[in-house]
């Protein structure tokens, strides 16, 4: 099955209905999603009679990017009683926390710098985290608070969580940055269970350590596992989402692993993601 998500269906699908037709011929046809979610984007279903290899996946992907729409490859729609797991940072909200504290701190570019080699995947996580905290030694630590409410969320995120939460779906969020700012984040959209770093901290001053394990892409999928069994969710009722090289072993454990506005580091390693719509398009995933 196919779901493709557009924005402007009266400028957008007579191209789409060409490109597919001219590819599928006769195994496929386009269906329209008769609800409609709060970012306004709409979302048509095509129902394939086998399934489509990633190579021949991507080629579409690369035809219908001018026209801005979003495909997806899934087995199944899923039923409320599902697990979302998340990434943090550049997935629910639009910044890198660690590249933000740098700001306080005077050093982002050299932070920074370090960030886009690790989403990429061309730094071990553990190391990366590791040498970018350290630049921060000497920063207050009430600077995390301050900065909380600067964040800003992704495009759809609110509206999405707010519908998982009235669906009943469990939410998790498993953060290779803070704990200090995962919680607030925990606290104002009722999120189940977190995972994230520990900044150590000296009267009231960062060290420029971290304490405990890091929360690389192997606590990420043991989280998923640990989090599917204790909440008794079938794999196939597991949602995960991430746009970095460290999401990848989650997003392979879960029954559908979208990668949301994802680094080329990740697209390597997996078949599905979005590039342009809203997170709240991943409420097209449910039955109905």
């Amino acid at each position: 099955m196919l779901l493709f998500f557009v924005e402007r269906p009266s400028e957008t699908l007579p191209f789409l209905r060409e490109e597919v037709g001219r590819r599928f011929e006769n195994e496929i046809r386009l269906e329209k999603v008769k609800s409609v979610i709060p970012s306004g984007w709409h979302c048509f279903l095509a129902f394939v009679e086998r399934s489509i290899a990633r190579e021949e996946l991507t080629s579409l992907r690369r035809c219908l990017f001018s026209a801005k729409v979003d495909v997806l490859q899934i087995e199944h729609r899923i039923k409320n009683e599902s697990l979302f797991c998340f990434d943090m940072d550049s997935t629910l909200i639009r910044q890198e926390v660690v590249d933000e504290l740098a700001r306080f701190a005077g050093v982002y570019d050299e932070v920074a710098a370090v960030t886009r080699e690790a989403m990429e995947g061309n730094l071990n996580f553990q190391e990366s985290l590791r040498k970018r905290c350290a630049y921060l030694r000497g920063l207050s630590a009430d600077s995390l608070l301050k900065l909380y409410p600067r964040l800003t969320l992704n495009y759809g995120v609110r509206d999405l969580l707010s519908e998982l939460k009235r669906r009943g779906a469990k939410l998790a969020v498993f953060s290779g940055g803070f704990t200090d700012i995962l919680e607030a984040f925990q606290k104002d959209y009722e999120i189940d269970e977190v995972r994230a770093n520990v900044l150590e901290r000296i009267d009231g001053k960062l060290t420029g350590g971290v304490l405990g394990r890091i929360v690389d892409k192997d606590v990420k999928r043991g989280s998923l596992l640990e989090l599917r069994e204790k909440f008794g969710i079938s794999k196939r009722e597991v949602i995960a989402v991430g746009d970095g090289a460290n999401d990848q072993l989650m997003l392979a454990e879960a029954g559908i692993g979208i990668g949301f506005h994802a680094k080329e580091g990740l697209k390597s390693g997996i078949e599905n993601w979005v590039d342009f719509a809203p997170m709240d398009v991943l409420l097209y995933l449910f039955e109905g």
